[in-house]
């Protein structure tokens, strides 16, 4: 039998196997079509709007970013802090990570939830903290004035601060798996050979620890570039494309040069995400005989300890100092005038933004759940399914990830204000708009937290069931998600976090009857009210531990403590 028969025979057994199960053929239909709808259609918009000028196909967007330097160097500028942040953000990343596994740091605990606090806070909680910290009214700009003479927060190196807080925590939570997965045995045997610590990390620890070093470089890079709302708050004169292109779409009210950024933002994202995902996860130099005995190794000598600790420290102290501000700030009458402490910037916020609190609230719970059960049910029909177009499943539905907000944000605008042919409704102005952006923009984290749990379940639980009488329907709802429920729940805890402190594609969205809290702390900081925009932030960021705590009960109760919820960005 040659490879195309063999080809041809497989595709019939799976169309054969599918329409056994018709309620699994329409599913999978479903799923393609909700698919194509809000996630490709709404980045062909963008695309297809950036070639047309008056309904007009013109290239000229294109010619006038690549020959005048007004429009191009927001690109470069997006580049050379993405690779700044992503390069700092890394190593501060795997020190972490080879502090926690590779030593015997104490409270390993402490340090592990504060590395991985500022993921649960919009980014720009972080530049907020910077401009109450360094600003021109800053707590500590006095003193540095005194020491390092004149400066300013606001540019590249502000943005390059901020960001590395922000982001740092992404490297660090894909490095300290890699490094976990190393058995330290291989490390423990070159030392017990007479190799130096320095040897030892050079030859062993470096390279095994590569391609995640690799991951978690190009995590960052996607992160930063397509960052919105640091840039927004901190970036000064510092032109970014992702804000570039939200100005020239709502200051100028030109979609088509603003599509034409947008797509200029989109390349080296795409790019960087498939070599992450295509080839960085493909390629494993990490050895491990048998299951590790400790992540840890027994002998470092203090020149290795000592800069390591130090590093952790000065980081850790870094976020308190940062967040800390965000409280001090809070409770200041009128930052920089009046430093009074007092509760009334927390009632003020309450008045001015409850229903901005409100429609956040509403808006997550409704798509939480939904973005759950897709995305479990996206991972069982990559896993466990066979059928023609499953690559091209699983390809869009993590598309998303790599698009970045300010692309998806444009994307659903230009779709959905109009009926079309694969979606007869107006959306905009509506609370369905916003709900499935948060659906399909959080989806993916969900698909691959199901994929990881389905790997490690033996298919032939599922096919006991099968064999008895169920199809693939009930043999999902009553056996496969029970056993993947922490993973499930995990994917919840991600998408409500992701959906409470969404910006940058939601800032395109909103409407004067749907809003959200986001948006309402990003108007406070752009008219200088500092101390209700800390007030904002810390109650967002109190809901979001309360849900994150809810939601670990109900994962501990399910899954017995076995797992524990992991965030990643």
């Amino acid at each position: 039998m040659t490879g195309t028969q063999r080809k041809i025979r497989e595709i019939t057994e799976q169309f054969r196997l599918i329409w056994k199960e018709p309620l699994l053929f329409i599913s999978i239909l479903a799923i393609f079509y909700f698919l194509l709808t809000f996630v490709a259609f709404p980045i062909f918009q963008v695309f297809k709007t950036s070639l047309y000028i008056n309904n007009k196909l013109d290239i000229s967007n294109y010619l006038a970013i690549f020959s005048k330097r007004y429009y191009f160097q927001p690109f470069l500028n997006s580049m050379i802090l993405g690779v700044c942040t992503a390069t700092i953000g890394t190593i501060v990343g795997f020190i972490f990570a080879y502090a926690l596994t590779r030593t015997t740091l104490p409270f390993k605990n402490f340090f592990r939830m504060t590395a991985t606090f500022p993921i649960i806070s919009p980014p720009f909680v972080v530049a907020l903290a910077a401009i109450l910290l360094f600003g021109r009214s800053g707590s500590l700009t006095p003193y540095l004035t005194k020491i390092i003479g004149r400066y300013s927060i606001y540019g590249l190196g502000g943005l390059i601060i901020v960001e590395t807080i922000a982001y740092a925590p992404t490297a660090f939570l894909v490095l300290y798996g890699i490094l976990q997965a190393i058995d330290p045995a291989l490390e423990e045997a070159s030392m017990d050979l007479g190799a130096s610590d320095i040897k030892v990390f050079s030859t062993i620890t470096l390279p095994l620890a590569t391609p995640g070093i690799a991951s978690a470089w190009l995590l960052v890079f996607i992160q930063s570039i397509a960052d919105f709302g640091n840039p927004m708050v901190i970036s000064g004169d510092f032109r970014v494309l992702s804000v570039q292109a939200f100005l020239q779409i709502t200051g100028m009210y030109d979609l088509s040069r603003g599509s034409t950024l947008a797509i200029l933002l989109l390349l080296p994202t795409l790019t960087a995400f498939f070599v992450q995902k295509y080839w960085v996860s493909k390629r494993s130099y990490v050895t491990v005989t048998g299951k590790p005995t400790g992540a840890m190794i027994k002998k470092i000598e203090w020149y290795i300890k000592v800069p390591v600790y130090t590093c952790c420290v000065v980081f850790t102290g870094i976020i308190f100092l940062f967040y800390g501000m965000i409280v001090y700030g809070s409770l200041q009458t009128l930052w920089g005038v009046d430093s009074t402490l007092t509760l009334k910037n927390y009632v003020e916020m309450f008045q001015v933004g409850k229903d901005y609190l409100i429609d956040s609230l509403t808006l997550s719970t409704v798509a939480t759940p939904v973005t759950g059960i897709l995305g479990m049910f996206l991972a069982f029909l990559i896993i466990r399914k066979k059928f023609m177009g499953r690559g091209l499943m699983e390809f869009i539905s993590m598309l998303t990830f790599a698009v970045p907000g300010t692309v998806v944000g444009i994307g659903y605008i230009l779709a959905f204000n109009q009926k079309s042919v694969l979606f007869p409704f107006i959306l905009t102005g509506t609370a369905w708009i916003i709900i499935t952006l948060l659906i399909f923009r959080n989806m993916p984290v969900g698909i691959r937290s199901g994929i990881a749990s389905l790997q490690q379940i033996d298919p032939s639980i599922e096919e006991a069931s099968t064999d008895l009488g169920a199809d693939s329907n009930i043999t999902f709802r009553r056996v496969t998600l029970p056993m993947i429920a922490p993973a499930f729940f995990s994917g919840l805890a991600y998408s409500f976090v992701k959906a409470m402190t969404a910006i940058s594609a939601v800032i395109f969205v909103v409407s004067g009857k749907w809003n959200l809290i986001t948006v309402a702390i990003l108007g406070f900081v752009d008219n200088f009210k500092y101390a209700q925009a800390a007030a904002m932030s810390l109650t967002l960021i109190f809901i979001v531990l309360i849900a994150l705590g809810i939601i670990q009960l109900i994962v501990n109760r399910i899954g017995k403590g076995a797992r524990t919820i992991e965030i990643v960005g």
